[in-house]
């Protein structure tokens, strides 16, 4: 679904409840680029990303053509980054009863004193009830990138909001594919390479590997289904150092 011609800002479900909102942009040489946010419609319903400041209108007029934006209870960021949080007040400002959501390094270090409300802070390992959905937090620092980095599973349909794992450039469509997305996500890494290259990152990987995702939830690119376990151990061995 098309929820603002002129940006291309579109939606679809990738997994029961849960809606990616994708809108495409230009960046500079001409490169194109995309960004994702993923909204679970539950009984207290998660927005995971917010998207750039300047990038709310569109993000809040795709949550309309859901479900009521006012709604919304919490505003969860992988790590404090515009992309992952630069809307927060302004999301905080529509809907009433939403909290910021992060892990406890970013809510001490970055979001209790950026954002208008006190974040919900999850411990690694935490579960939090949605309704429908349960989520579990992990902490992941420095994996890509930023001490304050956490990750989500959403335990119910084994959906793994994986941040900027698996980052790809272009427009960011087909919403979810089941085609190799390593090679093209390490082939946009090597030359930016975003990546912390953290001692543990390869054990992090691992930890979240037996989680057994099944959808990927991917912040640049198209969402991903398949073996998740086995992308992610992959991920691992790309990263290992060489020589």
């Amino acid at each position: 679904m098309i929820t603002n011609a002129q940006s291309g800002t579109n939606v679809h479900e990738i997994a029961p409840g849960i809606y990616r909102i994708n809108t495409p942009v230009q960046i500079p040489g001409g490169m194109q680029f995309n960004f994702n946010q993923y909204l679970v419609v539950d009984d207290e319903p998660l927005l995971f990303h917010t998207g750039p400041r300047r990038m709310f209108p569109l993000v809040q007029e795709a949550i309309r053509g859901v479900m009521p934006v006012e709604r919304l209870r919490y505003i969860g960021l992988s790590h404090f980054e515009a992309d992952e949080c630069g809307a927060m007040n302004e999301f905080l400002a529509v809907a009433p009863a939403a909290v910021p959501l992060c892990g406890r390094i970013a809510a001490m270090t970055s979001c209790n004193d950026f954002a208008d409300r006190p974040a919900r802070a999850l411990a690694d390992g935490e579960t939090l009830c949605l309704g429908a959905h349960t989520m579990r937090w992990f902490d992941t620092p420095h994996m890509p990138h930023g001490w304050d980095c956490g990750l989500m599973l959403d335990t119910s349909t084994r959906t793994f909001f994986c941040g900027d794992l698996f980052t790809r450039g272009g427009t960011g469509e087909p919403p979810l594919v089941e085609s190799d997305i390593l090679e093209p996500s390490e082939a946009f890494r090597r030359p930016l390479d975003y990546f912390a290259h953290a001692p543990d990152t390869a054990g992090i990987l691992e930890r979240l590997a037996a989680e057994q995702p099944t959808t990927l939830a991917c912040m640049h690119g198209s969402a991903w289904r398949g073996d998740g376990a086995a992308l992610l151990r992959a991920l691992g061995q790309a990263l290992r150092p060489r020589g």
